[in-house]
Parts: C-alpha cells; sequence; structure tokens
C-alpha cells in the first residue's frame, strides 16, 4: 500500500463505530511520517469527544490536529504550507463540497486518507463518505463486535432517542450491531 507515496491517491478507512477506524487512520499517518511526507491532519471541530487538538482513538493512540468546520477552513489549511498529504479523520461531517477538493488534489499527486462513518444509526449512507467511496482507489471497511450477539457488526445503533442524523456521541449513545441485531 504504500511502496510510492506520492502517486495522488484517495483512501477511504469506514466502519460503524468501535471499529478501529482512528486507530487505523492514525497508522498510517505514522507511515507518511516516518517517511518524512508532510501531511495536514484535520478532524471537525464539532468532534470534541475525546480532545479538542488531538484524534484519539479508544485504544489510546493520539495524533495531533487541525480542526476545521468546513471545506474551505480546510482548503485554507492546506494552502498554509507544502503539504504532500492530507488526513481526516470524520469525514461524514464535512459538507458535499469535500469530495471536489480531495479528489483535486489527489489529481495533484497528493495522498488522501479519510475516516469516517459510511451509515448513520438507520443504516442509511452518510454525509460525504458514500461518495468518497466511490471515486477512491483503496477502500477499508472495517468491522466491529456486536454488542448484542458477539458477531461482525457492520452498523453502528442508536440507544437514546434523537431523530437527528448528527448527534456526536460515544458509547452512552450508540453500540456496534451486526445487521440482525440492528434496530430502529
Amino acid at each position: 500500500m504504500y511502496k510510492k507515496f506520492f502517486d495522488g491517491v484517495i483512501e477511504v478507512i469506514t466502519g460503524p463505530m468501535f471499529s478501529g477506524k482512528s486507530d487505523e487512520l492514525i497508522k498510517r499517518i505514522k507511515i507518511l511520517t516516518y517517511a518524512d511526507i508532510k501531511t495536514l491532519v484535520i478532524k471537525p471541530s464539532v468532534d470534541y469527544r475525546f480532545s479538542q487538538c488531538e484524534i484519539v482513538s479508544r485504544s489510546g493512540l493520539k495524533i495531533p490536529t487541525f480542526l476545521a468546520r468546513t471545506t474551505q477552513e480546510i482548503r485554507d489549511l492546506f494552502t498554509r504550507d507544502n503539504y504532500q498529504a492530507i488526513a481526516i479523520d470524520e469525514i461524514q461531517f464535512f459538507d458535499e463540497e469535500i469530495v471536489t477538493f480531495l479528489e483535486q488534489i489527489a489529481d495533484k499527486g497528493i495522498r488522501v486518507i479519510v475516516s469516517g462513518l459510511d451509515q448513520d444509526f438507520r443504516r442509511k449512507p452518510f454525509g460525504s463518505l458514500p461518495n468518497l467511496m466511490a471515486i477512491a482507489e483503496n477502500v477499508t471497511k472495517l468491522q466491529a463486535v456486536c454488542s448484542l450477539c458477539k458477531r461482525a457488526a457492520t452498523t453502528t445503533a442508536r440507544k437514546v432517542l434523537n431523530e437527528a442524523q448528527t448527534l456526536i456521541g460515544d458509547q452512552d449513545e450508540y453500540e456496534a450491531r451486526c445487521r440482525a441485531c440492528h434496530s430502529l
């Protein structure tokens, strides 16, 4: 996967909550760091669960990050320096313009790595991630463990009553479920 570092490519890491997406993203960022690939690391400013200035995985891995609300803010951060790669966590929280921007920079030889949920709690496509999956060269779809039957989980179930598509939360609000155990 990392034999050639300078080819423009889009990599997507997805799966339900609790599947290790942030761990995988941090691992890939560290590989780029070891190879001296200057990487812009971004997370959405709405994701304040574990840290305001880091991507933090549930296993305890951390990496410093910039916060952004919009694609324009990401574009502004990206143009401030001579980045060779960009990594974005929780990509589903950014507007649809992110797809065009990331495709444009990948076309210019920039490595793009994103992670996030491809489905919401209703098992419907979530945000821009499904569109990024369609144009990505590499898609890694992770699985978690179903909180009910302990089989492979591919969905995220919401445990609280709230119909909004976006509800920032963690174990109190969500759990991983397999297809058979997922209910609305």
